[in-house]
């Protein structure tokens, strides 16, 4: 037995970590919660069919999350850090760092990350679409190469596509602090906002990155959709204890979008691009599970769908990934657990404040039989409404892996 303290938070006290050989599945359908369609009163799940989903709820023990408290509504990486066991108000990460950690990219101590979203303007500088109708990452590519053009004296700039719309810069130089707010207003029909200092000490780094978006709007103007670029979650390098130390976990990460390598990277996981689709996914994980006691596996589309609004389709992907569930049961997890980083309903096209339905299945559960994976159908499940900080303990806990409290 190894004493090593859990990552404390107002939910998740120290605790013990017991050594054992056991195996944990995290499954994290991103967006995964929504709001009942104003033409059905059914939400995504509520409408989609979920055969397998269901019939794991009905033995397990279900609950529903808060990723971040009540009425906060999360970013991916806060989200996800939480999920990790990780208090993301006290490990803010910028999204940027986690867009450079997940590309692999050269990232160091004093740099700067920040996430960019090629978008499109009108004549008047106004934000038309926020994301260029998600463009593809070709495309992206190209136009990173033209923003490799930006020159500000003294700094070293790099920009890479990350996927899609998205992509990321690294500034490096002297005096550069990440204290800076997004230009992204988060909102069509208005103008980028102008970069803010949050102290003094960020005033460098509001100059460069305005002198980046100076010429970055320059550079990009004969482009078609994509004529601009939004900046946002500027971040430094994280500081973040490793999964290994913490919980005494070899942990695999496997996710297609950089970003989620990133804050897995960040936690001291083994991070695999499984590629675009469930099929790799599953291969990869079946390839890499053995030799790991924690794997987190991500999917990305559901997320994406309730951001356009897109309800029907974000029905057919949890149908496609409900089809999945056997691949993963046969890997026999001593701990499954299904869940979402954060709600995205579709009929807000955002992230949400709401509540995430999750289910957690192991041989010691109380097992839930009347529930149903759905908003409604785990709200009154044995594992209640829960901080997702503590779904760590939770899962160490069912695993066998944390020795008791006290004599």
């Amino acid at each position: 037995m190894r004493e090593q303290a859990v990552i404390s938070s107002d939910y998740t006290p120290d605790l013990f970590i017991a050594d054992s050989n056991t195996k944990i599945l995290l499954a994290v359908i991103d967006g995964l919660g929504g709001l009942p369609h104003p033409r059905t009163g059914k939400t995504e799940l509520e409408t989609a069919v979920l055969p397998n989903l269901n019939a794991l709820a009905s033995g397990a023990d279900c609950g529903l999350i808060s990723p971040s408290g009540p009425g906060i509504a999360p970013g991916s990486g806060p989200a996800h850090l939480a999920l990790f066991g990780y208090d993301p108000w006290r490990y803010r990460i910028g999204r940027g760092a986690l867009s450079a950690l997940g590309l692999g990219l050269d990232f160091r101590a004093g740099d700067v990350a920040a996430r960019l979203n090629f978008c499109t303007v009108d004549r008047e500088g106004r934000i038309a679409d926020r994301r260029a109708g998600r463009i593809a990452t070709g495309t992206s590519r190209r136009l990173c190469s033209i923003l490799e053009q930006v020159r500000v004296p003294g700094i070293a700039i790099c920009v890479r596509a990350e996927k899609e719309h998205r992509a990321c810069a690294i500034f490096r130089g002297e005096g550069l602090e990440d204290g800076v707010t997004d230009s992204d207003p988060q909102a069509t029909g208005v103008p980028p906002r102008p970069l803010e200092a949050r102290g003094p000490g960020s005033l460098r780094m509001v100059q460069v990155a305005s002198e980046f978006l100076r010429q970055a709007r320059d550079l990009l103007a004969p482009e078609k959709p994509a004529n601009m670029v939004l900046v946002r979650g500027f971040g430094c390098y994280p500081q973040v204890p490793r999964m290994a130390d913490v919980y005494g976990l070899r942990a695999l990460a496997l996710a297609g979008y950089p970003m989620y390598r990133g804050v897995a990277a960040a936690a001291g996981m083994d991070a695999v691009d499984t590629g675009p689709d469930l099929e790799s996914a599953c291969r990869v994980l079946k390839e890499h599970f053995p030799a790991y006691d924690f794997a987190y596996l991500h999917f990305k589309k559901t997320d994406s769908a309730g951001e356009d609004r897109a309800f029907d389709k974000k029905v057919d992907l949890l149908q496609e990934v409900d089809a999945f569930i056997p691949r993963l049961l046969e890997l026999k997890p001593d701990v499954l657990i299904v869940t979402g980083d954060h709600s995205t309903p579709s009929i807000m096209g955002a992230h949400s404040w709401h509540p995430v339905p999750c289910l957690l299945s192991s041989p010691w559960v109380i097992a839930d039989a009347d529930s149903r994976f759905s908003e409604r159908g785990c709200r009154g499940g044995s594992l209640g409404t829960i901080p997702a900080t503590a779904l760590m303990a939770l899962a160490l806990a069912h695993a066998c892996r944390l020795d008791k409290f006290g004599a």
